[in-house]
């Protein structure tokens, strides 16, 4: 390929992101971001660009990140043993005091990346102004300790926020009624958080490629999905293990009135460009029956 082709290429790319950018420009949307692109650094660094680039064109990201990964290497370094329920970490008092330790110090170093690129970036727990209120979570009626099930979020510290043009960075701590602090699922609290804000996109980042008709066949993979189809998939057999109850808070999401949530591979560098701003995309976007579909097979 001459230079020319390669600068026209360049230029077909920005053309296809263009209805893309027209459509969701001035809109909210909400990133969870966790799995393997939290511990890789040049995975890191690139989500982060992903998420700078957004708002430049004119998106309003809220980035919501976990870092179980992190909370169980700190666990381990303190001498204890980390324990879950159903997937649930199980969340003693010590426990706690370490998540919140960590989580915000994870929150900090994204919040420096964002400033790097010359983006104004707030990091914000739950806690910070009311915005997540919990009451304690139960596995099946079990005790799993300072795990919160989100009953109330107040978006207003988020609106203030993006209208001075800030982008915020939210760690998954909040409180009860008695002020207790309690940590809560990232995903749950992406969820609570985009229902909230009204976001047009919810986007989940995480370590599996997008949704599958079969998962035991890659070549199934399903580039976009109804909410009608999505029902029909949770009332098969076909899903199982970590990705029902993702599926269930997309669902829950786009019954509240956000019109798009996105299920992508966050090991693929730029994903979030790639998802959003290309026709087919690389992982499985979820809209409500209303939208119109960008990518026909």
């Amino acid at each position: 390929m001459n230079l020319d082709e390669k600068i026209l290429e360049k230029a077909a790319t920005l053309i296809e992101a263009l209805p893309y950018i027209q459509h969701f420009s001035g809109k909210i949307m909400v990133i969870k971001y966790g799995g393997s692109a939290m511990v890789d650094e040049e995975l890191k660094k690139q989500v982060i660009q992903d998420a700078v680039l957004l708002k430049l064109v004119g998106f309003k990201p809220i980035i919501v990140h976990g870092g179980g990964k992190e909370i169980s290497r700190w666990v381990n370094k303190v001498g204890m043993e980390a324990k879950f329920v159903h997937g649930l970490r199980v969340t003693d008092e010590e426990t706690m005091e370490i998540a919140e330790m960590v989580l915000n110090k994870v929150n900090k170093s994204l919040v420096s990346l964002v400033h790097s690129l010359g983006v104004k970036a707030i990091g914000l727990s739950g806690k910070d102004g009311e915005l997540l209120k919990v009451e304690k979570k139960y596995s099946d009626g079990e005790d799993i300790g300072f795990v919160g099930e989100i009953k109330e979020v107040n978006p207003k510290i988020l609106y203030d926020m993006l209208e001075k043009d800030f982008l915020p960075i939210i760690c998954p701590i909040g409180f009860d009624d008695n002020y207790k602090s309690y940590n809560i699922n990232a995903d749950d609290a992406a969820c609570a958080i985009a229902k909230a804000v009204h976001a047009e996109k919810l986007a989940f980042l995480t370590d599996v490629e997008g949704v599958y008709k079969n998962p035991e066949d890659k070549t199934t993979l399903i580039s976009e999905l109804t909410v009608e189809e999505l029902r029909g998939l949770l009332e098969g057999e076909t899903i199982g293990g970590g990705m029902l109850p993702k599926l269930n808070n997309c669902l829950d999401a786009i019954e509240h009135g956000v019109s798009r949530v996105h299920i992508m591979d966050g090991r693929i560098s730029h994903c979030i460009l790639l998802e959003i701003f290309t026709n087919k995309g690389v992982g499985t976007a979820i809209l409500n029956s209303k939208e119109e579909r960008f990518y026909h097979e």
